[in-house]
């Protein structure tokens, strides 16, 4: 029987939800939630909770909202519950090496494309402008740099002619759910051998502007 592992989960928007999900419903134990810090929001600039805290304490898990990761104080509360494993899906900051290297299994991300391919923060949006056919999720042992860590696991879908990239984006949710899932039984098991990028092949996928939302009528709807 596959011995349970303790996990702390690290992730910020509503992308991250099923993955949560799916790990609270597995064998391993999450040991604590890190996510952003509440952030006004919206016309009345009203302070709101990232999606992540919501759905973490109703599953009752203790929740840590540091300023910043890097600070000393969070990285030994992240050290404190002793974690074998960081899963990290779109977390929102840079971790320091000292977390990254202290779990027994690393920092595990779930990154929405198939590395090294759309790194960056809008890796979604960027291959539906972009008119790309296929997608899908990329597992990856973190590193210091920006999606740059060896490759663990992927798992593709196509692009739909009638994908936006909010169906694309709930589609790759539940993809990587999926894909984590696997990643954590191959990693305990010793059974994934990480494969390090290939560079020369990496695109960049950066965040949406406004001016990225100007219609040339000009062009035909596709």
């Amino acid at each position: 029987m596959e011995k349970p592992i303790n996990i702390v989960f690290m992730g910020t928007p509503d992308f991250a939800i099923p993955i949560l999900e799916a790990l609270h419903d597995s064998p391993d134990r999450i040991c604590i939630v890190v996510t952003q810090p509440d952030r006004p929001k919206g016309r009345g600039r009203k302070t709101v909770p990232p999606q992540v805290k919501r759905a973490a304490l109703n599953f009752g898990y203790p929740v840590f909202q540091p300023e910043s990761i890097k600070s000393a104080s969070a990285v030994e509360a992240v050290q404190e519950v002793a974690p074998d494993a960081l899963v990290v899906v779109a977390f929102g900051q840079i971790l320091p090496l000292e977390l990254l290297s202290f779990p027994r299994f690393g920092a595990i991300n779930l990154h929405a494309s198939l590395l090294p391919r759309y790194r960056g923060p809008g890796p979604i949006q960027r291959a539906i402008i972009n008119g790309e056919s296929m997608t899908g999720v990329t597992t990856m042992q973190m590193d210091r740099g920006m999606d740059t860590g060896d490759i663990l696991l992927t798992a593709e879908t196509d692009i739909d002619p009638d994908d936006t990239a909010a169906t694309l984006h709930d589609r790759l949710s539940k993809l990587g759910a999926d894909l984590v899932l696997k990643t954590l039984h191959d990693v305990k098991a010793g059974t994934i051998i990480p494969r390090p990028q290939d560079h020369s092949l990496s695109t960049y996928a950066p965040m949406l502007k406004k001016a990225d939302g100007r219609i040339d009528w000009s062009k035909t709807a596709v």
